[in-house]
């Protein structure tokens, strides 16, 4: 069944095609040129059946851009923001609340401005062969030139456009490609989208992006290249790089199913968080855990942004799978920390045991070791805006403060509470911290095996 071409009027007046197909958690697919056509795209085999495999496990939107496919042709405004004013129409007249955002080649900048301006809507960033600047993407000089032939030789413009530019193989399907470029747009358009593409610099928003990000990359891929896909995913925070062999820069292309699984992953295991996940209630009863990545900022210095990213990234990931398999909430990232919350003071100390071994178990083979503080204490924190407040935090963060990088230690409240579970505490006794006007008695949890 084909889906039905819909609608979504636009702040400024254009009217943008659409489609959906499937169910599920809305992934909204970004038109990577500006000639991309909802209703001729899947007519090619190879593309209908990537987006089948999409909407398979969610509900896929794709959208055509102004000026291009089925979606208003008459627009004098083709600019980077005014694209942005398209996926906002799209997500607005569908009620989209929270969705996936995926994007590649030269729509990634647009996508990365979308996410850190709108970080409330943006559930999950996914990032294709693309850049936060579009001249890592594309030879802008070459572009210009080839652009110069739309009004000599249109076909040949076209043809050498669907070849270097947009990835089509050189042969039948760059002629393939090149046909649904002059389908879906006219020389004008296509020079004026194309040139409005390749200004949106969004290299500064990198650090504003506050989504999950998942930046893939094929080790074949020369424009960009994975150099370039590194340093995307090093800026933006907690973004993880997944890089697949192959040299098609289209995503559809090649081995499609390395690529889904790599999605399908990424994105279930948001979805299964939030489902393990406990809720947080104002005013109920909370352990706190923190971690802390010892001398990161000297990590940051001695190994260059890139590596030391790399090594958060692994702490990031363990802490992680920690809290997922004890049942622990994310509460936020600080960077080179977590602070999470659980209801059970047993599964808090649990889950930082398995960190801590987990980290052992990797530094084991890893040059470079990750020594992590772990710290906890319980309490009725303030609970507002998806964050949590209070005494029983500072206090958890101030304990946290104290440990060495291997060690665990949790405040008389948490021991109390475990008191008969046979955890292994050791006095470290009463000490000062910042804050607190009366001593605070802490005590270390060993976690090794053998102890």
């Amino acid at each position: 069944m084909e889906p039905r071409i819909q609608y979504a009027k636009t702040s400024d007046g254009v009217s943008i095609a659409y489609w959906t197909l499937g169910e599920g958690m809305p992934f909204v697919y970004m038109p990577g040129n500006p000639t991309t056509s909802t209703q001729s795209a899947r007519q090619m085999p190879d593309v209908r059946r990537w987006y089948d495999r999409l909407a398979a496990e969610r509900m896929l939107v794709r959208y055509d851009p102004r000026g291009g496919g089925l979606s208003d042709r008459e627009v004098t405004d083709l600019s980077f923001d005014g694209r942005l004013l398209d996926l906002e129409a799209v997500a607005d007249c569908l009620s989209l609340g929270r969705f996936v955002v995926f994007a590649y080649g030269l729509a990634g900048p647009q996508a990365i401005a979308y996410a850190a301006r709108n970080p409330e809507r943006v559930a999950h960033l996914v990032l294709w062969c693309t850049s936060s600047q579009p001249s890592e993407v594309v030879d802008v000089a070459r572009l210009n030139a080839l652009l110069g032939l739309a009004d000599v030789d249109w076909e040949l413009c076209t043809e050498t456009l669907a070849s270097d530019i947009m990835g089509w193989p050189v042969g039948e399907e760059a002629r393939r490609g090149a046909a649904y470029l002059r389908e879906n747009a006219t020389p004008e358009l296509l020079k004026a989208g194309l040139e409005a593409m390749v200004q949106g610099d969004v290299t500064g928003l990198l650090p504003q992006v506050k989504s999950p990000t998942l930046v893939m990359h094929r080790r074949g891929v020369r424009a960009p290249g994975l150099d370039e896909a590194r340093r995307l995913a090093s800026r933006i925070p907690n973004a993880r790089l997944a890089v697949l062999d192959g040299k098609d820069r289209l995503p559809f292309r090649g081995n499609t199913e390395a690529v889904l699984a790599t999605i399908n992953e990424f994105l279930g295991e948001g979805e299964e968080a939030a489902a393990d996940a406990e809720p947080r209630e104002p005013g109920a009863f909370h352990t706190i855990l923190f971690t802390d990545v010892e001398g990161s900022t000297a990590l940051t210095d001695r190994l260059g942004d890139a590596k030391a990213r790399e090594l958060l990234r692994e702490h990031e990931r363990i802490v992680r799978e920690a809290l997922k398999a004890h049942g622990g909430s994310e509460v936020k990232t600080m960077g080179d920390g977590f602070m999470a919350s659980f209801s059970s003071a047993t599964k808090a100390l649990e889950c930082a045991i398995a960190m801590q071994r987990a980290f052992a178990a990797h530094n084991e083979s890893a040059a470079e070791p990750i020594l992590v503080r772990v710290g906890l204490n319980a309490g009725e924190p303030i609970a507002e805006d998806d964050d949590l407040y209070g005494t029983a935090v500072n206090l958890a963060a101030r304990i946290t403060a104290q440990a060495e990088g291997g060690e665990i230690l949790a405040s008389e409240a948490v021991r109390q509470i475990v008191a008969g579970k046979k955890f292994p505490f050791s006095d470290l006794g009463e000490t000062t911290l910042r804050g607190f006007e009366d001593r605070v008695h802490i005590y270390q949890v060993s976690w090794r095996e053998e102890d």
